[in-house]
């Protein structure tokens, strides 16, 4: 096969997915299903989600070419087991796009934001099986904060939510009570659970992304206690033997050094 002349297209691409997997292309393109497919997948997703909280858009570019390349090798197995192909995927995101957005490109008159997710959750109700639910399509592999968050925003789209913050404060307030009088460690699992579900809804009613959130507090945490570890290195000291407030100054001095 040639080299596409053209590497800014979206064919080349195609072609030369499409090659990779032909008997001349490479051994290791052509054994791949889409079951192997599912964890690099997964991969992809998440390098994506880490270069965003970088905001690197060096990086962005690239992590979402291999995220692209993922999805055109999935059409390139259909198609080459005529399920689909990447133009059957491309149209039918295309039809749901225009379905979607009657306010757009219908005559429907919705501008107000409220508005359009309610009418975008009468579409989705249209589209959906006799006996399928609301929660239904939201991915059961998702992380489980996500999940968390992704069922309980359904649900308040038709109404099923609290009137005011102050109502999941309290709900909160009520389950940490709950969780500090169970004594078995499967009753603490269970009510702690209950714990971070209603922190999720909580998160959500404030519009702040429990997963980023948590990630942000995660490489926070990092950069201090790797600065703490640097200092130790250069101090000639032993982490391990230092007393709890001994170790709190250092993360102090951590704290104004990486913030």
């Amino acid at each position: 096969m040639n080299i596409p002349q053209n590497l800014k297209q979206f064919e080349s691409l195609v072609q030369i997915i499409a090659f990779l997997r032909s008997p001349n292309g490479c051994p290791w393109d052509r054994k791949q299903t889409h079951e192997s497919l599912r964890e690099h997948l997964l991969e992809e997703s998440y390098e994506v989600l880490d270069v965003l909280d970088e905001f690197d858009h060096t990086k962005l570019c690239s992590e979402l070419g291999d995220l692209l390349l993922q999805i055109v090798m999935h059409a390139q197995v259909a198609k080459e087991k005529s399920e689909f192909d990447i133009g059957d995927v491309i149209e039918s995101i295309n039809r749901k796009l225009v379905y979607r957005h009657p306010h757009v490109f219908g005559s429907a008159d919705t501008s107000d934001a409220s508005e359009i997710l309610t009418c975008w959750e009468e579409l989705k109700t249209k589209e959906r099986k006799e006996d399928d639910g609301m929660l239904d399509g939201v991915p059961k592999a998702l992380p489980a904060l996500s999940y968390s968050q992704s069922v309980q925003d359904r649900v308040a789209r038709v109404g099923f939510d609290w009137p005011d913050d102050d109502g999941v404060i309290d709900k909160l307030a009520e389950e940490i009570i709950e969780f500090k009088k169970v004594a078995s460690p499967q009753e603490r699992a269970t009510e702690f659970g209950d714990v971070l579900f209603t922190l999720a809804n909580y998160a959500r009613r404030q519009n702040i992304d429990l997963e980023s959130a948590l990630r942000s507090a995660n490489h926070k945490f990092y950069r201090r206690f790797s600065f703490m570890e640097k200092l130790c290195r250069e101090r000639k000291l032993g982490l391990a033997g230092m007393t709890f407030e001994e170790q709190n100054k250092l993360w102090d001095e951590a704290k104004r050094a990486v913030g």
